[in-house]
């Protein structure tokens, strides 16, 4: 089954790489208006490239009256966002570091990037979304957001547990609204930079041991996140909210 976007208007964020990237560019495959966002204007460019209804914006996703901004442009242009996805997140290029040697700097850094972008990106979505009566929201977690992370860095895995605790919260303020909000909880897919580097660090014999974890004994790929996010999108998902899926070949 082929899922038809025809005309929806999307709002994803992170879209200049991996999971953003093919989220992106299968909605639009599938005749949605795409609005892009991602502060990699080279990413975004390489997302929109062939597909016209992709429309991208470079924009610092921490810059909360900027997302407002870009929020009440779609609206002006194309009407209320139908589908959000909050995908923007990641290390940001940092490393672990024993919590007495972690500075503020970085746990602040990657809980804007992580949970305060998707907060900002609710909030101001939100509304247009009411007046509709209807809406979806995805939002992409991790892995650790169910458990620790293989990364060890503390803010990362606050983030991504958080993402989930506020999937859940709006799912009870929202539903009377008519809008869903549900989570993607990715297992490791070396699919963007940073996961690529954390992949490759492992060695061969790392690799070999978290792919014999797997119930499927493979890794996947950022269109598994993809097809995820389009389903819980979908009409197939109606009566689906609050809910987390996690995808990740059946990690154990």
């Amino acid at each position: 089954m082929d899922l038809d976007f025809n005309g929806r208007i999307v709002a994803i964020t992170g879209a200049a790489t991996g999971f953003g990237q093919a989220t992106a560019r299968a909605f639009a495959r599938r005749g949605a208006r795409v609005f892009a966002v991602d502060l990699d204007a080279t990413g975004l460019a390489e997302t929109a490239s062939g597909l016209p209804p992709i429309r991208s914006t470079a924009l610092d996703l921490t810059d909360h009256e900027a997302v407002a901004g870009w929020v009440r442009g779609i609206e002006a242009e194309a009407g209320p966002i139908g589908v959000l996805v909050n995908n923007a997140g990641g290390v940001l290029g940092r490393s672990f570091a024993p919590i007495e040697e972690a500075s503020y700097a970085d746990w602040r850094a990657i809980l804007d990037v992580n949970l305060d972008a998707a907060f900002a990106m609710v909030k101001a979505a939100t509304p247009g979304m009411k007046r509709a009566g209807t809406g979806r929201i995805v939002n992409i977690s991790s892995g650790a957001g169910l458990r620790a992370s293989r990364t060890g860095i503390q803010a990362y895995t606050s983030a991504k547990h958080g993402m989930i605790g506020l999937t859940r919260q709006l799912a009870q303020e929202l539903g009377p609204f008519g809008i869903t909000v549900n989570a993607v909880a990715p297992g490791l897919l070396a699919v963007s930079p940073g996961t690529r580097k954390q992949w490759d660090s492992y060695g061969a014999e790392g690799q070999k041991r978290v792919i014999e974890g797997l119930a499927l004994r493979r890794t996947g790929e950022a269109e598994d996140i993809a097809k995820a996010v389009m389903f819980f999108a979908s009409n197939l998902a109606d009566y689906v909210t609050g809910q987390v899926l996690p995808v990740n070949g059946g990690s154990f």
